[in-house]
C-alpha cells in the first residue's frame, strides 16, 4: 500500500469530504475507524490507507467482477481490487479537476510554468508564529489576543494544521525575538567605525513610574544616518543627575559603546547638568568632552516662547475667546460656518483653539483667525451677543504677532527633522532668531518690545555662545563654508576687536577637533600600510575619519 500524501487536499468544511492524515509510522496501526472492504469471497479486510477517504465503494461489481470505487468528487471510477494498490488513486485525488478550496489565495503560481496551479503552499507554523509575534508588538496588542475565540477561528480556516497557542507563549515568543535583534543591534554597533552621538530623556507615566529612553544616532558604513532606540526602560527614583549617569553608563557598558561616544543632547531639567558632567568624566571623549553636552535647541526654544507669551496683548485674549465663542454650541457653529461660505472661504481649515502649554498651539490659533478675518467680521454683524471680535487695529497687532512666531514655528519644525541632519542648520536658525530679536527691542510698538526683552533673557541664558561643534557643521556645508561663520559674527559683534576674539576662540576649538580627527586618521593610515595594504579598501576609505579630514580640507581651505 502506498503512504501519506505529500501534499494533503484541505476540502470543504464539513462533511465526508474531510480528508483523514495519517502518518506514515501508523500504517501498521489498526484502526477502529477504519472501512471494512468486502471482496466476493466474503474475506473481510481492513483499510489503512487515507486515500480511502476520497472514494465511495459501490455495491455493483464491473463486468469482470472487480470491485469498484467512485471519486466522491468527480464520479470518475476505478477498480478497487487490493492487488491493484493505491498509486492511481492518490495520483486522481491530486489532479481532480473537482476538487475545492476555501480561498482563491490557496492557488498559487508554479515555479516551473507560471501557471496557477491547485496546490496547497508549505505552511510553516514557526514563521507563522514569528509573524503573529511580530504583529502584536507593532500593533500595540494585548498577549491575550491570540486567545479571542473569533482570531482561533480565523486561524483555523486559514490552515487547519495550525495549532493555537496561548499567551504566556506568545509572550516568550516575543521575548525571544526581542533578545535575537538586540545581539543584532548590538554586533552593528560595534560595526560602526565613527562616533555615536546619544539623546536621552526621561518620562513620568499616568500612574507616576519614571521611564528613561536612550537614543543611538550614528552613519552606517554605507553612509546612511540611521537612529535606534536602544533602550527604554524604568527609572528608578531619585531622578538625580548622579543616579541618572551611573544608569545610563552602565546601559552603555551593556552595550560595548563606552569608547564610541562622541556628544550627548538633553533637555534643560537642572538635574542634566549634573548628569552631563558626571558622565563626561566616565568616557573617553573626543577633546576632553569639550563637544559632549548639547542642549535640545527645540527645548530651548520652546522656553523662549513660553517667556515671550507671559506678555499676551490683549488683542490675543480677544483672539482666544472667539475661538471659543464661536466653538460653544452647535447653533454658533452653524453661524460661522454661514458667514464662511458667504464670505467664499474653504471651511475645511477651521478654527483652532491654543493650549497654554504649547506655545505653538498659540501660533496656529492665530494663523486659523487670520484665515477667517472676513468671516469674522461678517459674524460680529450677525450674532450681537458675539463682542469678543478685535478691531481693525489689533487685527494688525495680530497679524504683527504671528509673523513674528511664524520664524519660531520654522525653526523649530527645522530642528525636529528626523529624515536628515539638523546639526548644520543650528548655526543659520539660531543667528536669524538672535537678530530678529535684536531688531525687535528696537521696537517702537512697546508690547513687541517687552515681549523681545523677556525672549531675550532666556536667549541670551542658554545661546550667549554659539555651540562650536553645530558651527563647524556650518563650515562643512558647502552652502555656508567659513566665510558665513565670519559674516555672522561680523553682523553680532561688528568690526572691532569683539568679532577678533570671538573668531580667534572659534578657530582654536575648530583646528583642536580637526587634529583629533587627523591623529586617529594617521594612525589607522599606518596601520594599514604597515599590514601590506597599499591601498585603502572601500571601508576605510568610507570610514568616518578619512571623510571628516577629506571635508576639512576641501571645505575650510577652499
Amino acid at each position: 500500500m502506498a503512504g501519506n500524501l505529500e501534499d494533503p487536499i484541505i476540502p470543504e468544511s464539513g462533511g465526508e469530504d474531510e480528508i483523514e492524515s495519517v502518518d506514515a509510522t501508523d500504517k501498521g496501526k489498526k484502526s477502529s475507524n477504519v472501512k471494512v472492504l468486502q471482496s466476493g469471497k466474503k474475506r473481510q479486510r481492513r483499510l489503512s490507507s487515507s486515500v480511502w477517504t476520497n472514494y465511495d465503494f459501490l455495491d455493483e461489481p464491473d463486468k469482470d467482477g472487480n470491485l469498484v470505487c467512485k471519486c466522491k468528487r468527480c464520479g470518475i471510477t476505478y477498480n478497487a481490487n487490493s492487488k491493484n494498490g493505491t498509486g492511481n488513486l492518490i495520483r486522481h485525488v491530486k489532479n481532480c479537476k473537482m476538487r475545492t478550496f476555501r480561498d482563491v489565495g490557496q492557488m498559487l503560481l508554479s515555479k516551473s510554468t507560471s501557471s496557477l496551479e491547485l496546490r496547497m503552499p508549505k505552511f510553516d507554523a514557526d514563521e507563522f508564529r514569528e509573524l503573529l509575534a511580530a504583529a502584536i508588538v507593532r500593533h500595540d496588542l494585548p498577549f491575550q489576543f491570540v486567545e479571542y475565540d473569533g482570531i482561533k477561528k480565523c486561524f483555523s480556516y486559514l490552515h487547519p494544521d495550525f495549532k493555537s497557542v496561548t499567551r504566556n507563549t506568545i509572550k516568550a515568543d516575543i521575548l525571544k525575538m526581542y533578545k535575537r535583534d538586540k545581539e543584532k543591534m548590538r554586533v552593528e554597533l560595534g560595526e560602526v567605525s565613527g562616533k555615536i552621538s546619544l539623546t536621552s530623556d526621561c518620562w513620568t507615566s499616568i500612574t507616576t513610574d519614571g521611564y528613561i529612553s536612550l537614543t543611538a544616532h550614528y552613519v552606517d558604513k554605507y553612509w546612511c544616518l540611521q537612529k535606534r532606540i536602544i533602550n527604554f526602560c524604568f527609572m528608578a527614583p531619585p531622578h538625580t543627575g548622579v543616579h541618572l549617569s551611573d544608569h545610563v553608563f552602565s546601559l552603555l557598558k551593556e552595550w560595548g559603546i563606552q569608547k564610541k561616544i562622541f556628544s550627548l543632547t538633553l533637555d534643560n531639567a537642572s538635574s542634566n547638568d549634573v548628569f552631563a558632567e558626571n558622565l563626561r568624566g566616565e568616557l573617553d571623549l573626543v577633546c576632553g568632552g569639550d563637544f559632549f553636552h548639547v542642549r535640545c535647541c527645540a527645548h530651548i526654544l520652546n522656553l523662549i516662547v513660553q517667556d515671550g507669551l507671559k506678555e499676551i496683548d490683549d488683542a490675543v485674549v480677544k483672539v482666544r475667546e472667539t475661538v471659543k465663542y464661536c466653538k460653544g454650541s452647535q447653533a454658533r457653529k452653524q453661524r460661522f460656518l454661514s458667514c464662511v461660505k458667504h464670505v467664499e472661504l474653504q471651511s475645511g481649515k477651521g478654527l483652532k483653539q491654543d493650549v497654554p502649554t504649547r506655545w505653538n498651539s498659540t501660533f496656529l490659533m492665530l494663523e486659523s483667525a487670520l484665515y477667517y478675518r472676513k468671516a469674522l467680521i461678517h459674524f460680529q454683524k450677525v450674532d450681537a451677543n458675539y463682542v469678543h471680535c478685535p478691531s481693525i487695529d489689533e487685527w494688525s497687532r495680530v497679524e504683527k504677532i504671528f509673523r513674528f512666531l511664524k520664524v519660531f514655528y520654522e525653526v523649530t519644525l527645522a530642528f525636529s527633522g528626523t529624515k536628515y541632519p539638523t546639526a548644520n542648520l543650528y548655526f543659520p536658525n539660531v543667528l536669524k532668531i538672535r537678530l530678529l530679536l535684536k531688531k525687535e527691542l528696537e521696537s517702537s510698538d512697546r508690547f513687541m518690545q517687552r515681549m523681545a526683552t523677556k525672549m531675550w533673557e532666556k536667549f541670551a541664558k542658554y545661546w550667549s555662545e554659539f555651540n562650536t561643534f553645530m558651527a563647524v557643521a556650518v563650515i562643512l556645508d558647502p552652502r555656508f563654508k567659513l566665510q558665513f561663520v565670519e559674516w555672522s559674527f561680523k553682523k553680532i559683534y561688528g568690526e572691532g576687536n569683539d568679532f577678533e576674539e570671538e573668531m580667534n576662540k572659534f578657530r582654536e576649538r575648530f583646528y583642536r577637533l580637526y587634529k583629533v580627527y587627523e591623529v586617529v586618521f594617521a594612525a589607522k593610515g599606518k596601520s594599514n600600510a604597515t599590514s601590506g595594504h597599499a591601498q585603502f579598501e572601500s571601508n576605510s576609505l568610507a570610514s568616518d575619519e578619512f571623510m571628516t579630514v577629506s571635508l576639512f580640507l576641501l571645505f575650510f581651505y577652499c
